[in-house]
């Protein structure tokens, strides 16, 4: 194999290659370890923090050689000989006949060659995945029996035949195309010869609903929107529903697939009134109609790039359906939906993955990762979707609701920009009945009588600037705090076309006592 040289020319030593990773945080990680192991790990963060610090601890102890011998044989082959016996009932089999089994009685009862499946079992056994009893002897675990259920044991065969052939090509990809994706060939384009999208192409390789069943199993056991202590549902929704009408749509779930997300909603939120309906492509609802779903739920076949059928519901519903599309599609798919909002009652409701600006979780990177090789998109981090919904769509982001590292945030917006609430608040703070045609904020500015007036401005502007999430330069062009605090009577550069307002101004009837108004909408807003 020839010599190896003991160091490069950037310095670094050959010997790195089979040095532990970080052995002088080692004890520190034991120690952690040891104070978190006699925590309780029934609660569900406590269980998180141990199997953080128990991580990075296998990372210090690991060599660079042995991370490497992980990445490229041990995971992959783990993963295709699970793929292999999902596809020939193995698990199942041995569910059903639980106990210590033979390869050579496994490989008779599941028509399978002896020898391939000794060795892969061999090596299931070998990464913890099965329980080694004897001499070609083997019998389940915790883990290879949750492979019998569908929602985990679906994912492999999708997975391993239908998306790693993108990831092992995205090097190749990213090489001959600059290192840049290219709109004309994507890299799931690339790496199966078609120009078949994601979905068609999962379609007709797994026709019996396994990605479906995936989507149910990455949705299992994490904080989900309607739980209580997540986002209050009775306070923003259920309260001020139109109940008039036996038509009226409470929650529409726009490319709810199968249905999870909905029955859960229905068993959590049994309260809420009117029709609940899950909307998605005919093929797809035919999956759905053999679920133990609640009556509840109506099925309506809907393509989200046509006009959305369903007018003025409370809530429309989106779940890990942007994260799969650029943003020009996606601005297509929220104008549907706004334009079927009703102003002022219905809200949009986006369940996705908010990466943060540091610190992110492994998981989101590596659906990011997923995103941008096998749809050439991406998760987004907060100021993408304030950029997206605020900036393109026309929307209002009224909250982002959080509820710790690694699971999905849900993104509340209103059929309403931005600068048309700041409109409105602008009139009630500062007095008017309305703001005249065409006026920006440094025409009314220019209009106050005094030094006194124009401060209870500035503070409200600034209030408001804080309001905006913090992201008004990246919506407007223009940091209005800045300006206000520079040019002060002299405001004549600060020019924000997106707060025109309609009407007629009346000075004189801004009331007193305004200042305390302007400072509580400045806090508040």
């Amino acid at each position: 194999m020839g010599s190896v040289p003991e160091s490069l020319p950037h310095g670094v030593s050959v010997d790195m290659a089979t040095q532990p990773s970080n052995l002088k945080d080692v004890a520190t990680l034991l120690n952690s370890i040891s104070t978190l192991g006699v925590s309780s790990l029934d609660n569900e963060q406590n269980r998180l923090n141990l199997l953080k610090q128990a991580r990075l601890l296998v990372q210090a102890l690991e060599t660079p050689r042995e991370t490497m011998i992980k990445h490229l044989w041990a995971q992959p082959a783990t993963s295709c000989a699970i793929a292999s016996g999902v596809e020939s009932g193995l698990f199942d089999y041995m569910a059903r006949n639980p106990g210590p089994k033979t390869v050579a009685r496994l490989a008779a009862e599941l028509d399978f060659e002896k020898d391939l499946l000794a060795r892969s079992m061999r090596h299931l056994a070998s990464t913890g995945y099965l329980r080694e009893t004897g001499v070609d002897e083997y019998e389940t675990n915790h883990f290879s029996k949750s492979l019998t259920l569908p929602i985990i044991g679906s994912a492999y065969s999708c997975v391993v035949g239908g998306v790693w052939p993108t990831f092992c090509n995205f090097p190749t990809y990213l090489k001959k195309n600059g290192r840049r994706m290219t709109p004309e060939i994507r890299p799931l384009q690339d790496a199966i010869g078609s120009n078949k999208d994601f979905f068609t192409h999962i379609m007709e390789k797994y026709p019996a609903g396994e990605f479906q069943q995936f989507m149910k199993g990455y949705g299992q056991g994490r904080r989900l929107w309607m739980d209580p202590d997540f986002y209050p549902v009775v306070e923003r929704l259920v309260n001020g529903a139109d109940t008039t009408s036996s038509d009226a749509a409470f929650i529409v779930d726009i490319g709810g697939g199968i249905g999870h997300d909905l029955d859960e909603f229905c068993r959590k939120q049994p309260s809420a009134p009117g029709r609940h309906v899950l909307q998605d492509l005919p093929h797809v609802l035919s999956q759905a109609q053999v679920q133990d779903l609640d009556p509840k739920i109506e099925l309506m076949p809907y393509n989200f790039n046509t006009e959305q059928p369903v007018k003025g519901a409370r809530a429309y519903y989106l779940h890990s359906v942007l994260h799969d599309w650029t943003d020009e599609v996606c601005e297509s798919i929220l104008a549907r939906v706004k334009a079927a909002m009703r102003a002022g009652y219905s809200r949009l409701l986006i369940n996705e993955n908010v990466i943060p600006s540091k610190g992110a979780d492994w998981q989101v990177t590596a659906l990011d990762m997923v995103m941008m090789t096998v749809f050439a998109s991406r998760e987004r981090k907060e100021e993408e979707w304030y950029q997206l919904l605020e900036g393109a769509a026309g929307l209002r982001i009224v909250k982002i609701w959080s509820r710790g590292e690694g699971s999905e945030s849900l993104i509340e917006s209103l059929a309403e920009t931005a600068g048309a609430h700041i409109k409105q608040q602008a009139a009630r703070t500062f007095g008017f009945k309305s703001l005249p045609p065409a006026m920006t904020v440094s025409t009314a500015l220019r209009g106050l009588a005094n030094e006194h007036e124009y401060s209870a401005v500035r503070v409200y502007i600034e209030g408001l600037y804080r309001t905006i999430s913090k992201k008004f330069s990246l919506i407007y062009g223009t940091v209005i705090v800045e300006e206000i605090t520079k040019l002060k009577n002299d405001i004549k550069g600060l020019e924000v076309q997106d707060l025109e307002v309609e009407g007629t101004p009346s000075y004189s009837e801004a009331s007193e006592g305004q200042e305390d108004v302007k400072m509580k909408h400045a806090e508040s807003a």
